[in-house]
């Protein structure tokens, strides 16, 4: 693996993030909240597609999900609820949206599952969007939006680390 971004080195900058990091094949992104949450996302693919085949019309902020039937979210650390770590791929028929890709956001996992704002700085997570969520846990509930994060709404991101393997 391969350090390629780290807010504790480059700063809180989506645009050098992107400039780090699209293009770049497998991604493996980990989060460390304020909050002392731990968790993030893996793709084979990376943060990136080849916009040749979009027309002029399309914007720089064009909203575009990725496939990548292999990438899958994780969770490290969940001292609120004493969770060991723990894996969850992406559902069956949602590969074709396990990275929602937009050059002026930071990096998206699924539909929201894991989100980062455009400062890199905090960002939500609606798990269970395009992720599976743990056995027991109900979709679109303050329990499964804040598995990851601790959060149903917006946390704040204390370091974000992203290697290329």
């Amino acid at each position: 693996m391969k350090l390629r971004y780290s807010t504790k080195i480059d700063g809180f900058d989506c645009k050098k993030w992107h400039d780090r990091c699209d293009d770049q094949g497998k991604t493996l992104i980990i989060i460390k909240t304020k909050d002392n949450f731990i968790f993030g996302g893996f793709t084979e693919v990376g943060f990136s597609t080849d916009r040749s085949e979009l027309s002029e019309e399309y914007s720089y902020y064009e909203e575009i999900y990725i496939k990548d039937p292999n990438a899958f979210i994780f969770s490290l650390r969940n001292d609120k609820n004493n969770r060991k770590p723990k894996k969850f791929p992406i559902k069956e028929d949602y590969g074709e949206t396990a990275l929602h890709y937009e050059p002026g956001w930071g990096p998206d996992f699924g539909d929201g599952d894991i989100s980062l704002n455009t400062t890199l700085t905090s960002g939500t997570s609606k798990f269970s969007c395009s992720y599976k969520l743990p056995k027991g846990i109900k979709s679109r509930t303050n329990e499964a939006k804040s598995y990851l994060a601790g959060s149903p709404d917006k946390w704040e991101v204390d370091e974000l680390e992203t290697y290329f393997i």
